[in-house]
This record gives structure tokens, C-alpha cells and sequence, in this order.
């Protein structure tokens, strides 16, 4: 049986998430909007209880949150809806985006700078991927309306100094977006709920389905967001479609187990278990290096690993079928090119092409990852 460390391209379901949408797939069918029989009443109660949790997992209020098909929309959706000459404050037309942020952040920047009359900064990072909070500041005029920095990163487990990002960019009346895909898994969002003026979740990353996400948009711009998707004008208007209510569901119960001590017991066995990974690959091997930050000070379950004098790709293709990781993020697949992230923390393309992102999750113990790290050692 493969043992899968690649968590953070996408988390198996929770349990307690499987038996929550077991009813809805066939006993409760209803759609969420039908507005005039008790089976449409029973399915948009499911859907809003669903929207309360995750509303309650980021400590916001649930008319703030807007369910997408995932962070990817998300992203796109908090993006180009605040981009639009019209809901954008007149004379403010730059965006800033971290240097390392996924591909959907910066290819929806790209799109508006391009279509949209918007100038795109990007902000550089240091070498454990944190952002240059001297250069953001330079970088923050009065010309910026918008700045987006994930949370977590997606290759490297970076955890940003959101805080102090939230801080400048308050000072100068922009508006900070962050992504949270990776963050569930890694952090207590509660200590930064109140950090970011929009937020974008995935149900995937943390256990929960896939084809679900969330976008919380602060009151305050609600009516400034333009929808990607016209049509019934579900989601207050802003995300028009029938929602995927055993997909809601599903969300729903993710973010109930992340908000519980049991999620902050699961993160603390997941670090445990990354850190006797790492040290049974690294002990007395000078040429297995990990790429950013400490392990203390990253998310718990990445390690991100450069095998000097190896070729990163054949050491999965050797692993298979015994380990999944994988040496980057899972939408970059296929791309010949060295991960842009690694390259921006300042690793040579040789560096970065001898790279595995390794990722454990809620569903791994600690026979596979003794297991797994023998077979690399074997492989190597």
C-alpha cells in the first residue's frame, strides 16, 4: 500500500466529514434554494448551518462567507471582483502579491493588470520565504488598493508575519487578501481572524471534499465584490449556482474538527510525526538539506527537502509505488521549469530541481513515515 505524503496537494477525508455527507448523497437531495417545500427548507438549513461552522472556524460572521468551488475561484473571485475601475477606489489602481504566492494568485493579478488598467508589484521574500516587510513598505503608497499574501505556503510551509502585513497595509487604506488554503492544517485561525479583509478557504486542504471552498469578504466590501458567475444571484448575488449542498456539508464538518481541540491535537501529532521523518532522513546525511524556514516555525506537517547531487524526479519515479510526494504544487504538474518558489528564496535551479516537498496529514502514523524514510534512504 502507497504511503501518502503529499498532504498538502490534497488531505483524504475526514471520518466525521465522510459520515456527514453519507445522507446527503441520496436521503436528503433537496436544492438549497427551493424556497417553497419543507425538502428545499431541510437542505438550505444544512447549507447554513455548514456556512455558520466555517463562519465560526475563521471567527467571522456567516453572511460574510461565500461558498465557491474551491480556493482557486476563491482567489479569483476576491481578485478580479475588487478590480474593476468601478468598485475600486478612483485613484488607486496597483496590486502587490507576494513573490511566492500559488499560481491562481498571481495569474489573476497578471489578468487584471493586463485587462483592467492595474500596475502589479510583486513583493520579494527573504530565504525562508517570509516577505520583505521593509520592501512592503516601501512598495505601499497611496496607489495600492490591493495586496494579497497567503497565510501558509504551499510548497515550503512558510507561516507569514500576517500581523505586521495587516498592520502597514491598514496604515495606508489598503485592502490585504490572504489566502488560506494551507492554513487549517497548520495553524489556529482564530489568531489571525481578524488580520485580513478577505480570506479564501479549500475543503481538499484540510479534510475536507474536494470542489468545495469559501471566500470571506468582509461587510464592508461586500457590495464592492463584482461576481465571476452571473445567473440566480445565490451566495447574496455574488456567486451565482445551485450550491453542492453534500459538498457544503462536507466543509462544514471539516471546519467544525479544525475548530476543536481535537484539530489542535492533530497538528501537534502531525508535526511530531514530521520531525521524526525529517530526523531519520538527515541524521548523519550532510547532503539532505531543508529548503526555508525551521521546522518550529513552519507548518507542522511540511518538509521540503533538497537531496544535493540527485535529481528530485527520479527519486519519486524510484519511489513509486511505495512513497507519494511530489516537487511542487500539485497545479504545476508537468511543468519542466524549477519551482518558481524555491527560486525566489534564492536555491540555483540545480538546488531547486533536487527538491521534494513532502507533506504529512491527519491520516499518516508513525510506522509509514519510519517506513517511508527507509525507502528513500534505500532508493538514495
Amino acid at each position: 500500500m502507497t504511503i501518502y505524503l503529499d498532504h498538502q496537494a490534497s488531505t483524504p477525508s475526514l471520518p466525521s466529514v465522510r459520515d456527514a455527507m453519507q445522507p446527503f448523497w441520496a436521503e436528503f437531495h433537496g436544492n438549497p434554494h427551493s424556497s417553497e417545500h419543507s425538502i428545499g427548507w431541510s437542505a438550505n438549513k444544512a447549507t447554513e448551518s455548514s456556512r455558520a461552522k466555517v463562519a465560526n472556524f475563521l471567527g467571522v460572521d456567516s453572511d460574510e462567507v461565500i461558498f465557491t468551488s474551491g480556493a482557486t475561484e476563491a482567489n479569483n473571485l476576491a481578485i478580479k471582483g475588487l478590480s474593476i475601475p468601478e468598485q475600486r477606489d478612483g485613484r488607486r489602481k496597483t496590486i502587490l502579491v507576494s513573490a511566492t504566492e500559488h499560481k491562481c494568485v498571481l495569474e489573476s493579478a497578471a489578468y487584471v493588470s493586463q485587462t483592467m488598467g492595474c500596475e502589479l508589484y510583486e513583493i520579494p521574500v527573504d530565504g525562508n520565504g517570509h516577505v520583505d516587510l521593509d520592501r512592503l513598505q516601501d512598495m505601499l503608497t497611496e496607489d495600492v488598493f490591493l495586496v494579497s499574501v497567503a497565510l501558509v505556503n504551499n510548497e515550503i510551509g512558510t507561516i507569514q508575519d500576517l500581523a505586521s502585513i495587516s498592520k502597514l497595509c491598514r496604515n495606508m487604506g489598503a485592502i490585504l487578501h490572504s489566502d488560506f488554503a494551507q492554513a487549517p492544517s497548520a495553524v489556529d485561525l482564530l489568531d489571525y481572524s481578524d488580520l485580513a479583509d478577505m480570506v479564501s478557504l479549500s475543503g481538499h486542504k484540510f479534510g475536507g471534499p474536494m470542489g468545495i471552498g469559501a471566500l470571506y469578504v468582509s461587510r464592508e466590501l461586500k457590495t464592492r465584490i463584482e461576481p465571476l458567475i452571473h445567473g440566480g444571484g445565490q451566495e447574496s448575488g455574488i456567486r451565482s449556482g445551485t450550491l453542492a449542498l453534500p459538498l457544503c456539508v462536507g466543509i462544514g464538518a471539516a471546519a467544525e474538527f479544525h475548530s476543536s481541540k481535537l484539530g489542535t491535537i492533530s497538528r501537534q501529532r502531525v508535526a511530531e510525526l514530521r520531525n521524526l521523518f525529517v530526523n531519520e532522513l538527515t541524521s548523519n546525511r550532510d547532503y539532505i538539506k531543508l529548503n526555508g524556514d525551521a521546522l518550529t516555525s513552519r507548518h507542522p506537517g511540511n518538509a521540503n527537502l533538497r537531496f544535493e547531487g540527485h535529481n528530485a524526479g527520479e527519486i519519486l519515479q524510484r519511489l513509486q509505488p511505495i512513497v507519494s510526494a511530489s516537487t511542487g504544487s500539485a497545479c504545476s504538474s508537468g511543468i519542466s521549469e524549477p519551482s518558481y518558489v524555491l527560486s525566489e528564496i534564492g536555491l540555483t535551479s540545480e538546488e531547486a530541481r533536487a527538491s521534494i516537498r513532502f507533506s504529512l496529514g491527519h491520516s499518516n502514523t508513525k510506522d509509514e513515515v519510519l517506513e517511508a524514510a527507509e525507502a528513500i534512504i534505500a532508493v538514495l
